[in-house]
């Protein structure tokens, strides 16, 4: 056999796997998003008269998912003094490329660049509700007993786009991807006023594309809907990813109002927003960010941006780590106080010689341990007033 018809014959090898692994694929996540329709779990939507520590859904009239399907947010009536707002993570899509490759079941096991969640469907539930944070079946949750509004997340553009950006779908088809993350946000926050009016202790979180959203909207979540909370805290879990162009794609792209694209200077759009943030709130917020050491997911985007390669191996991890340490020294030049949990949590399988990506929406958030300390009682002790770094020892080690 000729060298040339071997690497034909491996070639054809990849092809036919790829294709059976995103079959396969599509065929788990159908299956999930049945089994959740057809469940007792499954969200039903707000009725007038609600139970407490029950999830709901809201759609929302004027909300638009990425793919123009509907889009709505999931709430829990908890305790009316404690409010959570939670941006939902999801992905994001920065140019045509990436708009134009989202989120699948089968492109995730087939290991093809998949960007952004487009749409809410069925299996998304899981993903949302009734996993760390916002467990509500285990009394071992400090967030059990406190009213919720999760900002779900559809749209690639970090909670904070008001575009129809047309783009050419991996077939060469015409297609629009609705960045109306904002529109979605100020609906979403609509219903919370009307639900939870006066809390007084406020947490604004968020995970992966949802830990931007945090900083960039904060303010208004606090200036417009809760300006009389006194106890507030800020937290963003894993929100890294640096990309020289992420003024450009704020402002033309996404097209997001100024006083949102105008604070971005550098390649750091999560540090650009929590600068901008203390310089007008300073102490009257508690900051608090988190970040495994070396994020498998978010080293992928990464690599991706630079060497247009989706997919991570231990150099791009290694990379992820330098710019976290900096990261890190950065967030606490902006002020000493700002908390830190750092992890180097590891799931055979899934973080592919990496470590997590995101960990507050995860059922590690209550049962695995850094120092001896679960992400959820760090997280229970800054919101009652007692903010700790955890994990900073991870941060000393050489490349």
């Amino acid at each position: 056999m000729t060298m040339g018809l071997k690497n034909k014959l491996n070639k054809n090898n990849i092809k036919r796997g790829i294709v059976f692994a995103s079959k396969v694929g599509d065929f788990v996540e159908n299956r999930l998003g049945k089994a959740v329709e057809d469940s007792r779990f499954k969200a039903q939507d707000l009725p007038e008269d609600p139970e407490k520590l029950t999830w709901y859904r809201v759609p929302l009239e004027k909300g638009l998912s990425g793919d123009g399907s509907e889009y709505y947010i999931y709430v829990k009536i908890g305790d009316p003094d404690k409010l959570c707002v939670f941006f939902s993570g999801g992905g994001v899509a920065w140019n045509e490329y990436t708009a134009a490759r989202p989120v699948t079941g089968g492109k995730v096991a087939a290991g093809l660049p998949n960007y952004y969640w487009n749409n809410l469907r069925p299996f998304t539930q899981i993903m949302n509700i009734n996993v760390g944070i916002t467990d509500i079946f285990t009394d071992k949750n400090p967030f059990k007993e406190w009213s919720f509004v999760v900002i779900t997340y559809a749209t690639g553009d970090f909670h904070i786009g008001n575009n129809d950006y047309p783009y050419k779908s991996e077939t060469g088809e015409d297609e629009v991807l609705h960045f109306h993350g904002y529109v979605n946000f100020l609906e979403s926050m609509k219903v919370a006023k009307k639900l939870f009016p006066k809390p007084s202790t406020l947490l604004i979180a968020g995970n992966s594309a949802g830990a931007f959203a945090v900083p960039a909207l904060a303010g208004e979540v606090v200036d417009d809907y809760y300006p009389k909370a006194r106890n507030i805290t800020l937290f963003s879990d894993s929100g890294q990813l640096l990309y020289k162009h992420w003024r450009k794609t704020a402002r033309n792209i996404w097209m997001c109002k100024d006083s949102l694209w105008k604070p971005i200077h550098g390649d750091n759009i999560t540090l650009e927003w929590y600068k901008d943030l203390y310089q007008r709130y300073g102490d009257r917020f508690r900051y608090l960010y988190s970040s495994s050491s070396h994020d498998y997911l978010l080293s992928a985007y990464y690599n991706d941006i630079v060497n247009k390669k989706y997919k991570t191996d231990w150099d791009v991890q290694e990379e992820y780590y330098g710019q976290l340490k900096e990261m890190v020294s950065q967030l606490k030049a902006i002020t000493p106080s700002f908390g830190m949990f750092i992890d180097d949590w590891k799931i055979p399988l899934i973080t592919m010689g990496g470590t997590v990506h995101t960990s507050v929406r995860e059922p590690h958030f209550l049962l695995f341990t850094q120092d001896g300390i679960s992400m959820a009682t760090w997280l229970k002790d800054a919101v009652e007033g007692k903010v700790y770094d955890v994990g900073m020892e991870l941060l000393k080690k050489e490349k």
